[in-house]
């Protein structure tokens, strides 16, 4: 067969098997739209209230973006909203941005210019360390940032794509995860919540974990978000107004553009998700998971799943990302690993719960051209950045 490209960071990787039987799952993939025109149309005639529905002239406003594992085009989003803002009578400097990190690392000056562009001036990161308590879900405290707190009104961009957990990301999820404190997170990422039915990747009716965030959301006083969503030709489309109708509707726009039927039985897939998630194993292996605990598993039992990644970043930075490595790398084998966090773990550590659970049926192969980084029965030891691949 013909070489498959793969992504690979900010490029991709040719993939030529030519003794397999191969088949090529292509989604339809949409086409992209003008993010600024489509920002634009979706403020001006929103799902739900207005900007200056939800504003007052002089209001002190916090809008809550996502961090750089996100590909959300956030400079364009958020000069539409200033704009918007302006015109209900809210003066740029009293506008913050703050970068929903969640557990992430930090964004850097420079990272933070290459996001924001002219207004990354506005910016800063959140702090999960300097919260305050503005509700509760399921007798769970919802945390915010004090800064998002402080503001009269609060704002948000965000990403609608699939999520393991959510079904779908974006609204009220990127102000009460993004911005929020370790409470809901240890919530909504324990291995209680994550063993519940309905918690799905690409279900967001009946989704515990979905009704969750979108009331901490609330609680957290976001009424209006600009969310867009994303395919392989870029942006597809755009929404603005009520977080969860936003949500809805995006996510029905990804569904058309990023699923494609496929049957089971297959000895491997061989996937990649590319920049900005492949900076690191722990956003990486969100592609595996995909794989083996979606709505259908299209592997046999013992097959296997491959991934092309950069990581340029190791396993990652952030506390949540060193958790994870530290859970990883520090188990004997994938059976050992579950059945010790099913007892519980500290956020960040969900991710290693769930390769876990992916590797107890089927090995998975993490790879930037020649490294291997773990696998079912070697989960990573002490070596998973040098041992050679020899698959």
């Amino acid at each position: 067969m013909t070489g498959v490209e793969l992504p690979l960071g900010d490029g991709g990787v040719e993939v030529t098997l030519p003794d397999c039987d191969v088949t090529v799952a292509e989604p339809p993939g949409g086409e992209a739209v003008d993010v600024r025109a489509a920002a634009e149309r979706a403020v001006a005639d929103p799902i739900g209230p207005a900007p200056a529905d939800v504003v007052a002239p002089g209001d002190t406003v916090a809008i809550v973006v996502t961090d750089l594992t996100r590909a959300t085009p956030d400079d364009v989003l958020v000069d539409v909203l200033l704009s918007e803002l302006e015109r209900a009578g809210v003066a740029r400097e009293q506008v913050t941005v703050v970068v929903g990190l969640g557990l992430h690392r930090s964004m850097t000056d420079d990272e933070l210019a290459a996001m924001l562009g002219d207004h990354a001036d506005l910016a800063v990161n959140h702090d999960p360390d300097d919260v305050v308590e503005v509700g509760r879900v399921d007798g769970v405290p919802v945390e915010l940032d004090r800064r998002v707190a402080a503001a009269d009104r609060v704002l948000s961009t965000g990403m609608v794509e699939p999520h393991q957990y959510a079904g779908f990301s974006g609204g009220g999820k990127t102000v009460a995860i993004g911005a929020g404190g370790e409470p809901l997170i240890r919530h909504t990422h324990g291995p209680e919540m994550l063993a519940r039915d309905g918690v799905r990747l690409g279900r967001i009716d009946d989704n515990p974990f979905r009704v969750a965030v979108d009331e901490a959301g609330e609680a957290c006083g976001l009424e209006f978000c600009l969310n867009v969503t994303r395919g392989p030709a870029g942006v597809l489309d755009v929404a603005a107004g009520a977080p969860r109708r936003v949500v809805r509707a995006l996510a029905d726009s990804a569904r058309a553009a990023l699923s494609v039927d496929v049957d089971d039985g297959y000895d491997a897939v061989v996937a990649g998700v590319g920049a900005p998630k492949d900076a690191n194993l722990y956003q990486a292996t969100r592609a595996a998971t995909y794989v083996v605990l979606g709505a259908q598993n299209p592997l046999r039992p013992n097959g296997r799943v491959v991934l092309p990644a950069a990581l340029s970043e190791g396993a990652g930075e952030g506390a949540g990302e060193r958790r994870f490595y530290e859970r990883l790398s520090g188990a004997d084998d994938a059976d050992a690993l579950y059945e010790r966090l099913r007892d519980g773990y500290e956020p960040g550590a969900q991710r290693a719960f769930v390769v876990a659970r992916a590797l107890r049926a089927h090995d998975i192969y993490v790879t930037n051209r020649g490294r291997r980084v773990g696998r079912r029965g070697g989960i990573a030891g002490a070596e998973p950045f040098s041992r050679r691949c020899r698959r």
